[in-house]
């Protein structure tokens, strides 16, 4: 069976946090024999993003559009924004929480997480710079310093950057099995 995995791309998102998970994901596929994840790029629309470093994605889907995900990863980016896309993204994400039964973050997308009630009363963690910032906007959240990622059951959420690669290959093992997730860490030469 084919586990679909949704990417969420949104402007001046990190653009490692987007394809180091992406990668991940493709690689244990391939590994499987071509069938095991299938991935999506999900946009507030089908319009080109602009990620930080300036590269620009185009999504496969938009958030009007119904989908039928395994896993949402979230990646990090600017969590200051407070412009019409965060909110819509933000409300899209706590939608999702009623059907989807695993939602990651990478780095600083857990602040979309927390900001759509989904990490109140959880162990999560962020970017090391970010980690007192989302203790103070979000005092519900149990703040987890010092791990690469923390797995709350069905919210997982990982620390900065490359990270979000350990946390993928652990998702790899959740939804797949162990020796996938190891080949799958061999291969990408972790």
């Amino acid at each position: 069976m084919t586990m679909s995995i949704g990417l969420l791309a949104f402007p001046d998102m990190e653009l490692i946090d987007y394809a180091g998970p992406y990668q991940t994901f493709a690689t244990a596929s391939r590994i499987a024999g071509g069938d095991a994840f299938s991935l999506v790029t999900i946009g507030a629309s089908r319009e080109p993003v602009v990620a930080r470093a300036g590269a620009t994605l185009l999504p496969d889907v938009s958030v009007a559009d119904q989908l039928a995900l395994d896993c949402l990863i979230i990646p990090g980016g600017m969590h200051d924004r407070s412009d019409e896309t965060r909110a819509t993204l933000t409300a899209w994400i706590a939608a999702q929480a009623e059907m989807v039964p695993i939602i990651a973050s990478v780095c600083t997308g857990a602040f979309y997480l927390a900001a759509a009630g989904l990490l109140d009363g959880r162990d999560a963690t962020t970017h090391w710079a970010a980690l007192d910032t989302l203790r103070e906007r979000y005092p519900a959240v149990n703040v987890i310093e010092k791990r690469r990622w923390v797995d709350s059951g069905r919210i997982v959420t990982s620390a900065g950057m490359t990270a979000g690669i350990d946390m993928a290959l652990h998702l790899v093992e959740r939804l797949a099995d162990a020796d996938l997730a190891t080949a799958t860490a061999k291969r990408l030469e972790l």
